[in-house]
């Protein structure tokens, strides 16, 4: 590559700064850092330090052997003698820093290789950076992407325009759920790290994050602020419980969310594979909220119980095992979604206590 080429060579910077938005001092300090460190390479132990001065204006790029003047050369890498160092220029005297100009053997190929791995690798790094900083204001929202690649445990997930991949760790796959190379898929975006070396982007499909996104995507109420999602609580593949309320009392929020003979719940359900979704309205009131929570069982009464939140829900003694749930399951949703320990007894177990009992109508939906 001689100066001419490098003229051309800026020349095409200006276009990229101009089509990519890319400042061309970014491609001239990288292929000074690459030429750097390919005369380096390629002069180790012959030449001692080397420096390079870029002339953009110009269109030239020089090349100096640095060394230290020195009354008697010891390292003869990085010193030259006062009476060399004055060969090459009169005004030089010891301490002063000598630079001799010098060409470089196979300058040409040298030149033309670094340079354009410095513009694809600039290119390729500025382009993940900008879809970086995008994704990073997607943190705690919903993207599709494609699968790109499966192995044992995790699964790699095309974002954006290709330039970022999304990672999907086995915590935050769902049980069951298949995933195939080339599907596209709806994924919480967790977190979005960018490293030195490459930007590490956690997605999840079990995360609640993705039930709460579906429910504003579907439901214009919510989006509208109308409804507003409180909680949500989720055993991803199983079971959902998401509480809401109407700022509007005119508005049922319940209602909302179900849609048209269920049509809007029933576009999340198919979504997450048919995960059930409790739908509860949530209460200013802790007691009637936890009787709420505990859908699909209907609650007899709740009782607030020595300790802080926590609470005894008395159910019929024939919905006790759905009140409470498979492995204990809809008890364990009901106190994440509350914040409070339950207790839930049967109404026969709890007349023995002497708590004394009025049925409730819990007010839930669930789909």
């Amino acid at each position: 590559m001689t100066n001419k080429d490098f003229k051309e060579f800026f020349s095409a910077l200006d276009d990229l700064e101009r089509e990519k938005g890319i400042p061309r001092q970014i491609f001239i300090e990288a292929l000074q850092n690459a030429l750097l460190s390919a005369c380096k390479k390629q002069y180790a132990g012959s030449v001692g330090n080397v420096d390079i001065n870029i002339n953009t204006e110009k269109g030239t790029v020089e090349f100096f052997v640095v060394k230290t003047v020195v009354a008697e050369v010891i390292d003869r890498e990085n010193e030259i003698s006062l009476e060399d160092a004055q060969k090459i220029k009169k005004s030089y005297k010891i301490g002063d820093i000598c630079a001799e100009k010098f060409i470089p053997k196979d300058f040409s190929r040298i030149a033309a290789q670094t340079a354009k791995q410095v513009i694809l690798q600039k290119l390729h790094e500025t382009e993940r950076d900008a879809a970086v900083n995008e994704l990073t204001n997607k943190e705690g929202e919903l993207l599709v992407g494609v699968i790109r690649k499966i192995d044992a445990k995790n699964i790699y997930i095309e974002l954006g325009k290709g330039q970022v991949e999304g990672l999907m760790l086995p915590s935050d796959q769902v049980p069951g759920e298949k995933y195939n190379v080339n599907d596209k898929i709806k994924v919480f975006v967790k977190r979005v790290k960018n490293g030195t070396r490459m930007a590490q982007v956690l997605v999840s499909r079990s995360a609640p994050g993705l039930v709460r996104k579906l429910f504003e995507e579907e439901v214009p109420e919510i989006k509208q602020g109308t409804v507003v999602i409180k909680e949500v609580s989720r055993e991803a593949g199983a079971r959902t419980k998401i509480a809401i309320y109407s700022t509007d009392e005119r508005v049922d929020a319940v209602g909302a969310c179900v849609g048209n003979r269920g049509s809007r719940v029933n576009e999340i359900v198919a979504e997450l594979g048919g995960e059930k979704i409790d739908i509860i309205p949530w209460s200013e009131n802790p007691l009637e909220f936890i009787a709420k929570s505990l859908s699909p069982a209907k609650v007899i009464s709740v009782t607030q119980l020595d300790g802080e939140n926590t609470a005894m829900a008395v159910v019929p003694d024939d919905k006790l095992s759905l009140a409470i749930g498979k492995d204990g399951q809809n008890v364990r949703l009901a106190v994440r979604l509350t914040g409070w320990k339950i207790d839930v007894k049967s109404e026969s177990a709890a007349a023995k206590l002497g708590y004394g009992l009025k049925e409730e109508d819990d007010g839930t939906d669930n789909a």
